[in-house]
């Protein structure tokens, strides 16, 4: 198992897509250019997207912060404006977004 401690203070935020389903494919091609620009950001301690394998048009973020600075400054970013919220949200059939804590 990975070792969580680096990441058990930090900020998890939870994301659930569901995409139209002419619109996988293009989504898929937007999430394979923000995902290593996100990776890389100050702030960010882990940062994983996944399709799921028998419901295609579904797709889930786990995303963990330093803290809700760090998720605030994610949002401002040039590449979540552009390719999240100009290029991929207007694909989506369902978009819903959670923030956690670890116990």
């Amino acid at each position: 198992m990975a070792d969580l401690n680096g990441i058990k203070n930090g900020l998890v935020v939870t994301a659930f897509w569901e995409a139209r389903p002419e619109e996988v494919d293009s989504l898929v091609g937007i999430i394979g250019k923000f995902l290593p620009q996100a990776q890389r950001e100050p702030g960010v301690k882990a940062f994983q997207i996944h399709q799921s394998l028998t419901e295609p048009t579904k797709f889930f973020f786990y995303e963990v912060f330093d803290d809700e600075a760090a998720f605030a400054q994610h949002q401002q970013s040039e590449h979540f404006k552009t390719l999240i919220v100009g290029q991929a949200v207007p694909k989506l059939a369902k978009r819903e977004r959670t923030q956690h804590r670890f116990v």
